[in-house]
């Protein structure tokens, strides 16, 4: 381990609070809150699909909020162009008569973004998040722009209306740490959700971490032990979502056109580690693996025509993979 000083009971004392707070806004959606914080805590970003009207943009805000971050929205339309939200230089002039170039930087430049309907605008402005999600930099005109730290980008779309939309390409897909499925409220849910809006009162969020400890955090959980044994788990059920892979299991060779590439297992792996660290543990489980399959992998799995037509979902692929790997354990 590095020089850094490791305090898993005092972290997870942190993350439990922060969870507890964002749950006095955000009604259920406790399996969505806490992805969304893995991926936080991992230094990722987070693709959010699910119907309008489930409180995604509200979630995002709520974080930011108990963070004590800077918060962008961005809502992605057709027209928006890659300057719209990167920035662009402007003609400046001086108290003398003297001009110049001035950078104006544009929503991008916050510690959370979020990228509402993402897959509304078009290509060329959605691959202007690239080197932003990679690299953590703006390129405008030549000169290279650091973003702040902490730094994440948390993206919404939604499944159901297609028409008139972009949907991302694999490359961008895959600088999405995970993909996290936002599920319709239960009954009872609903009645509290009207309950809280409905009502005069209004809860104020206060602030739970600084950008400071979040950040001190995210090193914590690269201290975070992965046993040989451990990586080897992780490794197999990544080739097994590959169809010319012997062990793969039979839905993985009949609908699967492309498995998942190295940020799988990168992803798997980083978010683990939160997730031990979450439980005041300093290493990595068979359990961790498993509970972070899904979200890590289901949008790095492509599928051929025949998955497509028939209707099969990437998630079922993953759990027949998660039912082969335990059956091979």
């Amino acid at each position: 381990m590095s020089d850094i000083a490791v305090r898993p009971q005092e972290w997870m004392e942190k993350i439990s609070g922060l969870r507890e707070h964002i749950g006095k806004v955000i009604v259920g959606q406790q399996e969505v809150v806490e992805q969304m914080l893995w991926c936080i805590f991992a230094g990722g970003h987070a693709l959010l699909e699910g119907i309008p009207g489930l409180g995604k943009t509200m979630l995002v805000r709520t974080v930011s909020e108990a963070l004590e971050l800077s918060f962008s929205r961005i809502q992605f339309t057709p027209d928006l162009m890659p300057s719209d939200i990167t920035g662009t230089n402007i003609l400046s002039f001086g108290q003398h008569g003297d001009t110049g170039m001035t950078f104006q930087r544009g929503p991008l430049f916050s510690s959370i973004v979020l990228a509402d309907e993402i897959n509304r605008a078009t290509p060329k402005t959605q691959s202007a998040l690239l080197e932003a999600m990679q690299e953590k930099t703006v390129t405008v005109g030549g000169v290279t722009h650091q973003l702040p730290r902490p730094f994440f980008v948390l993206a919404t779309q939604n499944p159901l209306e297609n028409e008139g939309t972009y949907p991302l390409p694999e490359a961008q897909l895959d600088r999405f740490l995970l993909k996290i499925e936002v599920s319709y409220p239960s009954a009872d849910e609903l009645k509290e959700i009207v309950k809280r809006t409905t009502s005069s009162h209004e809860f104020q969020v206060e602030r739970q971490m600084t950008g400071e400890e979040l950040l001190e955090i995210q090193r914590g959980a690269k201290e975070v032990l992965v046993a040989e044994e451990i990586l080897d788990y992780a490794v197999r059920l990544l080739m097994m979502t590959h169809p010319e892979e012997a062990s793969a299991p039979e839905a993985v060779r009949k609908y699967v056109q492309f498995g998942s590439g190295p940020r799988g297992i990168q992803s798997i792996i980083s978010v683990s580690k939160v997730r031990a660290l979450c439980s005041g543990r300093m290493h990595v489980s068979t359990g961790d693996i498993r509970a972070v399959a899904l979200a890590a992998l289901r949008h790095r799995l492509f599928l051929n025509f025949e998955g497509q037509a028939l209707g099969v979902t990437t998630d079922r692929v993953i759990q027949e993979v998660l039912q082969a790997l335990e059956a091979s354990a």
